[in-house]
């Protein structure tokens, strides 16, 4: 989308690992599947693991194990992961602070995952059924999840503001690559693996450390910046 808008008009978040502290647990359904194929998932395996779509990880354990069958692949990933998410996961630190802030202010703010529906409908049912998002989407409502754009322009589009009018915050690689190619500005917590850093990425050590202030702050500058 494009509008040369210099206000922010939405903020758009991960899931995993951002709002909530689920990319350990993803990692430790991954690690139990893995152990099943008779892999032992190493640090080595975490580009492939972390902030990744299902579908992703399952072709890596494939192409490690030779697994004959990548959608049972799919299917135990995503019942190891759902059992763990359904035990309940954590809120990030300074999650509840921002998003009461951005309600309170009447920013509009959406939930993007790359996540399947049914692990996103658990965790906004349980961990954050308190938190009113415009919308939420998953890895089952676009053609095409993170790292590729088509999440993050959907959500832009479904709320009717451009994508250069919206701070996009993310954990991972994938994600904020996600963010670019769609042209938000994004704001990467960092929790399990490193994000290089690239033209219109901020970085924050947690959402404690981040404001509505300070979004809004971020899209001005970018937009100056692309001037």
């Amino acid at each position: 989308m494009s509008g040369g808008s210099t206000d922010l008009a939405a903020v758009l978040f991960d899931m995993d690992g951002t709002l909530v502290d689920t990319e350990v647990l993803w990692w430790q359904a991954t690690e139990e599947v893995a152990a099943r194929l008779g892999h032992r998932l190493t640090d080595a395996d975490a580009p492939e693991v972390v902030g990744r779509a299902v579908e992703d990880t399952a072709a890596h354990l494939v192409r490690a194990t030779a697994a004959p069958d990548p959608h049972g692949v799919v299917t135990a990933l995503t019942t190891a992961f759902q059992k763990r998410v359904d035990e309940g996961a954590p809120m990030r630190p300074g999650a509840d602070r921002l998003l009461a802030a951005l309600e309170q202010a009447g920013m509009p703010f959406a939930l993007v995952s790359a996540s399947p529906r049914s692990v996103v409908d658990s965790v906004v049912g349980g961990a954050l059924a308190h938190v009113p998002f415009a919308l939420t989407l998953s890895a089952d409502d676009t053609a095409r999840t993170k790292p590729h754009p088509d999440p993050y322009r959907a959500a832009a589009q479904r709320l009717g503001v451009p994508t250069e009018a919206c701070v996009a915050v993310e954990d991972s690689p994938d994600g904020a690559a996600s963010a670019d190619a769609a042209g938000c500005t994004v704001l990467v917590v960092p929790s399990m693996l490193p994000v290089p850093p690239g033209p219109g990425r901020i970085f924050a050590d947690s959402l404690e450390d981040v404001s509505l202030d300070g979004l809004r702050r971020h899209v001005r500058d970018r937009a100056a910046a692309r001037a």
